[in-house]
């Protein structure tokens, strides 16, 4: 998907879009604790917009607030990046800067992707807003064999009790996608907690198959038959708990 079929595949309503450049001055106060980062920003970010205010008065859809965070607005931006960007860094970045939760669409090169984080109140600092948990990044771009995906990422789609609620519909719809590329289905979680389970398991997986991976290189350059065989065991051991790690992931009942 281009980053417009993204725009379009929201279905924000007029009242909501907003569509202004972002300074990247404001990027470089609010989002840039070190040097590194000031260069990050200056050298990777091409361009920063605002595309629309998600808020009560926008969409109809109530705030939210508790004790721990204050859902007020989501603010839909999108980022232009150079092909030096370290795009990782500067997603988090973006998140950290704006205040509010943040749907962010990034473009850098062919790549295309989506990217979400839950924000709450700082236990050091009153007023201040920090990340809530890890940062959600879904590739968007390239071929798609998942045609649900598109129609998934809906406003109206969403729940629509809060603003809250509507953000995590967003953060499970990318979860559902990054579990589409292991599983080749696009399959929605049934809850919320049913998705925070799985983006838990598919963490997992991915630490798996990484150590796997460094396994089976150790073993080609084993010379000892024993210690071999030792690897190898432990390689079996570990594709059956990535292979119950996937059933998780696809959202496969166990038997």
């Amino acid at each position: 998907m281009t980053p417009a079929d993204l725009i379009a595949a929201l279905d924000l309503p007029a009242a909501a879009r907003v569509d202004q450049r972002i300074p990247k001055k404001l990027l470089l106060e609010n989002g840039a604790p070190t040097a590194t980062d000031k260069r990050a920003i200056t050298e990777g970010v091409e361009e920063l917009l605002w595309v629309a205010a998600l808020k009560p008065t926008t969409i109809g859809v109530a705030e939210y607030r508790d004790e721990t965070r204050e859902y007020l607005e989501i603010a839909v931006l999108r980022m232009r990046l150079r092909a030096v960007a370290k795009t990782t860094r500067l997603i988090e970045l973006v998140h950290r800067a704006i205040p509010y939760p943040v749907l962010l669409l990034v473009e850098q090169v062919e790549w295309v992707g989506l990217s979400v984080a839950n924000k709450r109140w700082s236990q050091g600092q009153a007023g201040q807003t920090v990340l809530d948990g890890e940062i959600v990044t879904a590739d968007c771009g390239g071929p798609q064999s998942w045609t649900d995906f598109p129609g998934a990422l809906a406003l109206r789609r969403q729940p629509g009790t809060q603003l809250f609620a509507l953000y995590l519909g967003w953060i499970d719809v990318l979860v559902a996608l990054n579990a589409a590329r292991l599983t080749g289905a696009f399959v929605l979680a049934a809850s919320p907690e049913q998705s925070a389970e799985r983006r838990e398991a598919l963490r997992e997986h991915a630490r798996l198959v990484d150590k796997a991976a460094r396994l089976r290189v150790s073993a080609t350059k084993e010379t000892q038959i024993a210690r071999q065989v030792e690897l190898n065991l432990e390689i079996q051991a570990l594709n059956v708990s990535i292979s119950r790690i996937w059933m998780s992931i696809a959202l496969v009942p166990p038997t």
